[in-house]
């Protein structure tokens, strides 16, 4: 992760700075916030102190006003922390920021981008519904129309920050009979009359994550929480979301990044037949293909960052990324695993968490499914 060309000086102390707080604030806690099943909201509120939060909005709306590339850096060293795949930041800086940037009246981003820039409200984004998957077309969530309000109806699941966020933006079907083109996005805020949270969802991994059901139950809302146009939901969803896959790649690849770097310590540490792991050449031949992996990945990643901070990246190199980091993560944990032996498969070592951490990075986003798909449509 480090003499990457695309980061300056200035992001590298940005990323110092970023890798002590996590050393001092998460990696200390996880194990009871594991327990709790959530990240406390004190956790935001430190790091929106220390500027970690919305870089990318502008001074205007209370942010740095920093580049993309910020982003990245806190993205990958959130990743690099151990316990660090259970930390939403990148819902609310990376992909709910972006939507009212690009997308938002002016009125919702002097009103929102301040409060996330300070942690005052927390954002989540509804979109996978039970039974819908990866199929934004056929959401089930409706929006009807009744005079200066919304009112909306329907089912999410899987959401990050589904405990914590005050406010959540829905994509929801405004026109049944149009397809894709009859989504829109609201913004519902959580204490709103016929809002409701589900459970905790209880997961193998990132277990303190509060990734939650929610239902709506004729949710008003006025005509004001839409964001952008009507019916334009699913093309600024389309639109955003190679965005986000550059930012699970980044989360994949430097989580991948750590387990390697923890377990090329740990087997130069620990014997077996009288000499170290590490001497044996199974050992060197197994590392030695994982750093070939990573290397590569972060090559072609640091290609898409910059083409992402000029705007020009296409959905099928979105795609490529988290299909090439994603799957490449599944591979390096499970090896990783595999080196530290029976220890590896006990909860006090780290590698056992990344292991089952891992996992749903292949999935949500978009499945390595769905990435082929969007890949091979480009062809």
């Amino acid at each position: 992760m480090q003499n990457r060309s695309i980061y300056n000086s200035d992001h590298e102390l940005f990323r110092d700075n970023v890798r002590r707080f996590f050393r001092a604030e998460l990696e200390p806690n996880i194990e009871q916030w594991e327990e709790e099943g959530v990240v406390p909201r004190s956790l935001w509120e430190k790091a929106a102190e220390n500027g970690f939060l919305c870089c990318g909005v502008p001074e205007e709306y209370g942010g740095p006003g920093a580049d993309f590339l910020y982003n990245m850096v806190l993205s990958e060293e959130t990743g690099y922390a151990v316990g660090g795949a259970s930390v939403g930041f990148s819902v609310q800086a990376d992909i709910v920021a972006y939507y009212l940037m690009s997308a938002g009246a002016e009125e919702q981003k002097k009103y929102w981008l301040p409060k996330m820039v300070t942690a005052e409200k927390i954002a989540a984004i509804g979109m996978t519904e039970p039974g819908v998957g990866s199929d934004l077309k056929n959401l089930r969530t409706t929006a009807v129309r009744d005079g200066d309000e919304y009112v909306i109806n329907g089912q999410k699941t899987f959401i990050t920050n589904g405990q914590n966020c005050d406010f959540v933006l829905v994509a929801c079907t405004t026109d049944p009979s149009a397809g894709g083109r009859g989504i829109s996005l609201i913004i519902v805020e959580t204490d709103r009359a016929g809002f409701s949270r589900g459970r905790n969802l209880d997961k193998i991994g990132q277990k303190a994550a509060d990734t939650s059901e929610m239902f709506f139950q004729d949710v008003r809302v006025p005509i004001s929480n839409l964001v952008g146009e009507e019916g334009e939901g699913f093309r600024i969803m389309m639109r955003e979301l190679p965005r986000e896959r550059i930012t699970i790649a980044c989360r994949a690849q430097a989580e991948a990044q750590r387990a390697f770097d923890i377990t090329t310590g740990y087997v130069k540490e620990r014997k077996a037949f009288g000499k170290a792991i590490f001497e044996f050449q199974n050992t060197q031949f197994t590392l030695a293909d994982m750093k070939t992996n990573l290397e590569v990945g972060w090559a072609y990643l640091d290609q898409c960052i910059k083409k992402c901070d000029e705007g020009v990246l296409t959905p099928e190199e979105g795609a490529m990324a988290k299909l090439w980091t994603t799957e490449n993560e599944g591979v390096v944990v499970d090896k990783c695993l595999q080196l530290f032996g029976g220890y590896g498969y006990m909860r006090e070592y780290p590698i056992s968490r990344m292991f089952v951490d891992a996992r749903v990075r292949r999935i949500y986003g978009g499945t390595s499914e769905i990435m082929k798909l969007v890949i091979g449509r480009s062809l």
